[in-house]
């Protein structure tokens, strides 16, 4: 058989994260616009808030969201007022989904097929229809969370990996980026 040779992928960052303003007024959005499905809502509050994926946001339990608190890394990260309601009402609104595999599903965002998650692309296409960008919003949000705090200390509460977010505090020109982990009492 003939040799193949596949190009390059190329990945591009041709679009800059969203601004701070901007992404406060889609959360804000978000939260209070009672007309958007519940679903993209509290999926969208966990984009721009906790700077998380959507391949990981669908893999969440119900285990996951404990007492307030989302187990996303280590410490669980506290789910503030108005978005811990938001979660409750959606956690009760599941026993009135359509598919009686989603109401005793586990997954927090459940698919349709039995015991499976949502596939992560219908939930990208579900928040870019509520005029959420998936990518920028989370880009945006973990640009914001490292400029306020350790790049160790988000990594380790979002589960994001020290050298990622080291990489981002570098690129977005902060300056913890020379943060030393571990016992300072000494």
């Amino acid at each position: 058989m003939p040799r193949l040779t596949l190009p390059p992928t190329v990945i591009t960052h041709d679009s800059e994260p969203l601004h701070q303003h901007r992404r406060l007024a889609i959360l804000r959005r978000v939260l209070n616009d009672d007309s958007l499905p519940l679903r993209a809502r509290v999926a969208a509050a966990l984009v721009l808030l906790y700077a998380q994926p959507v391949s990981r946001i669908v893999r969440l339990t119900i285990d996951d969201e404990i007492t307030f608190t989302v187990l996303l890394g280590d410490p669980p990260s506290p789910l503030p007022q108005p978005v811990a309601d938001l979660m409750r009402a959606y956690i009760q609104s599941r026993q009135h989904l359509p598919y009686a595999s989603s109401r005793s599903s586990q997954w927090l965002f459940s698919g349709r097929q039995p015991g499976q998650p949502m596939d992560p692309v219908s939930l990208q296409v579900h928040l870019r229809e509520i005029g959420v960008p998936p990518r920028l919003g989370r880009a945006s949000a973990i640009r914001q969370l490292i400029l306020q705090a350790p790049a160790p200390v988000i990594a380790k509460a979002l589960g994001y990996h020290d050298k990622t977010a080291t990489r981002l505090v570098t690129e977005a020109g902060g300056t913890s980026s020379r943060y030393a982990p571990g016992d300072h009492s000494q």
